[in-house]
């Protein structure tokens, strides 16, 4: 999944239900630093445990932050909208294999 040239721009659920965008080119370490470390956001640190429930890969580090502007400034319905969509494609991928 993780690809050293390629970043990642994400969406963090948080256990108050709230969601984080974030960027990183691995995810699984990212993830592992927003439940586990002081290397998470402060944001994420008072809101633990969360989940991942989007991510979309990008070919440079510029795409990726402008991404994650764009998803900071959609409102929380929108955002919403955007992880119920990526949630059911994945879960079209994973039944269809």
């Amino acid at each position: 999944m993780t690809t050293k040239n390629t970043w990642y721009v994400y969406l963090l659920r948080c256990n108050d239900n709230s969601l984080y965008a974030g960027i990183t080119t691995n995810i699984e370490r990212r993830l592992h630093q927003h439940n586990h470390t002081k290397l998470g956001a402060k944001y994420t640190r008072a809101k633990r445990p969360v989940t991942l429930v989007f991510i979309e890969s990008t070919a440079d580090k510029s795409t990726a932050s402008k991404r994650e502007y764009q998803l900071k400034k959609l409102t929380k319905i929108k955002k919403e909208q955007l992880v119920s969509t990526y949630l059911s494609q994945q879960s079209d991928i994973n039944s269809a294999t």
